[in-house]
């Protein structure tokens, strides 16, 4: 990525932050970006930043691409996730062939992918390719999507077909225009509300084979060390969402405070409190540590990407494992804004109440789940580790 991109994305996304700030409860309501929101991110560079230069994108370093995460997660976190997943979309389209990458890259570099990772549809083999029917949960974005894929497990007279080597079923992505997959209107959740995150329907049709790939363990048809592991970089991306809230929410109590504000039967005003500012200062501080563990192994492995792709595979179980601590982190901060902010944090208007909603919506994902601690412990003790992306 050169300097004047650089400079010219972060610029743009900053300057629309207090914007998105302003409109995090009209986001909300919607249940997804307005289309606006939606040109305006888009014509900043946001869901072109991971785009390779060859086909009109910024090709961001992944250090560049974490600040412009968290930057917008910051203003508002259902921004944050929904441009994270936008932006992933070369990432999934580079385990196509590469003529098939460049056909659907050709009319311009703003193209955006939402769909499902888990295996909630069937592909049943066909000639030249697979006859598909699935329903898929928690698809970002899908309502402003330009394409939609499912995963699937594969399927042979009905049954699935066996991994190799006593491993799980096979699977593979299929990937359709959106105009030909249903969005049902089921995004009701506790938070990052205005992601869009609906289900997406896919009653049975023909997926070609040449539209389909290996979401796990396909090799990107794209150069460059963006490319070399990008669902390793995924986690990353989640992180810098999670610390954006975190941040967002520290920046909401501050702002609180500046009036003086005062709990009832308190001696003093909270800002003035030497027990709240404790908890304050370990809340900053978790936030700190949450970024810089993110960016901290975001440098390890961009220099494994470039350098030493063969020793990205080492860098696996602690990445895996960094996101449920980063999250742990995150809560615990937002946590404390959310105490500290009193009865009225209690309200729906309240921003430090969203803030609390996104961050503990964020911890369900399963990236997130404690279980990935276990990967880096694994690694330590030089145990074979289970689960790996």
């Amino acid at each position: 990525m050169d300097d004047q991109h650089r400079t010219d994305l972060l610029h743009a996304v900053r300057e629309l932050t207090p914007e998105l700030t302003a409109r995090a409860a009209e986001i909300e309501r919607a249940r997804d970006l307005p289309a606006d929101l939606l040109d305006r991110l888009r014509a900043a560079g946001c869901f072109r930043m991971f785009v390779p230069r060859s086909h009109g994108g910024y090709e961001a370093d992944l250090r560049t691409g974490l600040t412009v995460l968290e930057t917008l997660a910051r203003a508002d976190g259902a921004t944050g996730w929904t441009v994270m997943i936008g932006a992933e979309t070369p990432h999934l389209l580079a385990m196509l062939s590469r003529e098939r990458f460049d056909k659907i890259y050709a009319a311009g570099p703003d193209v955006v992918v939402a769909g499902g990772f888990a295996p909630q549809g069937r592909a049943e083999l066909a000639d030249g390719g697979y006859q598909v029917s699935g329903r898929w949960a928690f698809a970002s974005g899908s309502r402003h999507a330009d394409w939609i894929f499912g995963n699937c497990l594969l399927t042979w007279d009905g049954q699935p077909l066996p991994g190799s080597a006593g491993r799980p079923p096979e699977t593979r992505s299929m990937l359709f225009p959106a105009d030909r997959v249903t969005v049902p209107d089921t995004w009701h959740a506790l938070g990052l509300r205005g992601t869009g995150s609906h289900d997406v329907l896919i009653e049975p049709t023909f997926c070609p084979a040449e539209e389909s790939f290996d979401l796990f363990a396909g090799t990107p048809c794209v150069p460059g060390p963006g490319f070399v592991a990008p669902l390793v970089q995924f986690v990353l991306h989640l992180g810098a969402v999670a610390v954006g809230i975190a941040q967002g929410a520290l920046d909401d109590l501050t702002a609180l405070l500046g009036d003086g504000r005062q709990r009832l039967y308190a001696r003093q005003p909270l800002a003035d409190s030497p027990a709240f500012r404790i908890q304050l200062g370990r809340a900053d501080l978790d936030v700190r540590a949450a970024r810089a563990l993110v960016h901290a192994l975001a440098d390890e492995l961009w220099a494994a990407c470039a350098d030493d792709p063969a020793a990205v595979a080492r860098l696996h179980p602690t990445i895996s494992a960094s996101l449920p601590r980063v999250t742990e982190l995150a809560v615990a901060a937002v946590d404390t804004c959310y105490r500290a902010a009193g009865g009225g944090a209690a309200r729906d208007d309240s921003p430090v109440q969203r803030r609390f909603r996104d961050i503990h919506t964020f911890a369900q994902h399963a990236a997130a789940a404690e279980g990935w601690l276990g990967n880096n412990g694994a690694a330590l003790l030089g145990r074979p580790v289970e689960l790996a992306y």
